[in-house]
């Protein structure tokens, strides 16, 4: 087994990150060289793979999402999930042409369960157990990410804006970096601004409340708005989107995160009581509410002086409907494909899980408190090592 400290002495480390998202539907990898830390930090990204989820977990996981779920299928999930966790971490190895004894560490997000910011105290909850994952590759293992920053008082989220600031920040233009997942949020990056400087916030929904409609209309043979057709097809019911817009969350200041607790499929439900659109017109009028809520937010709480950028990353950039509606709520911002910086679009949160762990390993902090609220810096995550040799 490899010594943390050779591998934290070494120049170029290979590390691999994975994120479960919202929708539960698959798990992304993205293998990592990296080179230094902190504003040093340079990257080459060698391969990046989404494994489906097995339907089976899936449902298991989703169920543990709802308020009744049981302790001891958490307990079990949380190690069947660590076990897919491991085998996605060794998909995207494999896809680059490596072995394992040839990746030095692996950072994973694992899959939120519960996040309760504003709890009594505040609390969250990711499973996907890193003990599995280190034994079944025997690649170090970094997890829990988010737990450190709360217990500081943060809301353990989001955690992306350092790794956007560190990748993605201009000295002469300011940027935003907006992630449609199943929940929305934005990094703004002003032009030559320092880490104190970076804004982050969770937005409201992203793509979750679309999917949780189409699974109900379809009985759950589709989960998603493919290409948004539906939301195409569909008129937007602008009473019942002004009943959305008043959404508490919405008028909230950051820092401020949030989930499908707020933003589900629990949600929906509670909407098909208020409406009787039929699919199509309730499709768009999400879609039209994710796009508003998302403008929203960023006229009112995010600084938009010499920010002209606004690039996009997330399953929801798949959606060209929500794309056309977002461009149409800020005709002022240019709004593209994160590609155009340099990053697939959909593995910019396996990135940054992959960058967050070689923070932790070289005991760096890996929270930003402008973005979510801790009292201070914090280093993240938890280090679960395979067998072999004492460190």
């Amino acid at each position: 087994m490899k010594l943390l400290s050779d591998i934290a002495a070494r120049e170029r480390r290979r590390v691999v990150g994975l994120m479960s998202g919202t929708a539960a539907d698959g798990i992304d990898a993205a293998l990592v060289e990296l080179r230094g830390c902190g504003s040093g930090t340079r990257f080459e990204l060698l391969a990046f793979e989404t494994v489906k989820m097995p339907e089976r977990l899936r449902s298991r996981v989703l169920e543990l999402c709802r308020t009744e779920a049981r302790v001891e299928e958490l307990c079990q999930v949380n190690f069947v999930l660590g076990e897919a966790l491991a085998e996605a971490a060794l998909r995207v190895i494999a896809a680059a042409g490596l072995g394992p004894e040839e990746v030095d560490l692996i950072g994973s997000h694992g899959q939120t369960v519960r996040h309760l910011p504003s709890g009594a105290p505040p609390s969250t909850l990711q499973i996907g157990e890193s003990a599995v994952i280190a034994q079944r590759t025997g690649i170090a293992t970094i997890a829990d990410f988010r737990p450190a920053d709360m217990a500081l008082g943060g809301e353990g989220a989001p955690l992306v804006p350092l790794v956007d600031h560190l990748l993605f920040s201009a000295p002469d233009r300011g940027r935003m970096i907006l992630n449609i997942g199943g929940i929305a949020n934005v990094t703004v990056l002003p032009a030559g601004g320092g880490s104190d400087e970076v804004l982050a916030f969770d937005l409201g929904p992203g793509n979750g409340m679309i999917d949780a409609a189409v699974a109900h209309f379809t009985r759950g043979e589709e989960r998603c708005d493919r290409d948004g057709v539906r939301a195409g097809r569909g008129k937007v019911d602008g009473r019942l989107l002004e009943k959305l817009m008043a959404h508490p969350f919405l008028d909230r200041y950051p820092p401020k995160s949030t989930g499908r607790e707020e933003f589900g499929a629990e949600f929906v439900a509670e909407i098909l009581e208020w409406t009787e659109l039929e699919e199509e017109d309730l499709v768009a009028t999400l879609t039209a509410f994710t796009a508003r809520s998302i403008a929203d937010g960023i006229r009112r709480f995010a600084p938009g002086e010499g920010t002209e950028e606004l690039w996009v990353a997330g399953g929801g950039l798949h959606n060209p409907q929500l794309i056309e509606m977002i461009r149409e709520e800020l005709p002022q911002l240019q709004v593209d494909s994160l590609a155009g910086l340099g990053v697939d679009p959909d593995a910019r949160e396996a990135l940054t899980f992959a960058v967050l762990a070689n923070e932790t390993l070289l005991g760096r902090p890996g929270n930003l408190p402008s973005a979510t609220g801790a009292e201070r810096p914090a280093v993240l995550g938890k280090i679960a090592l395979p067998g072999g040799a004492e460190q």
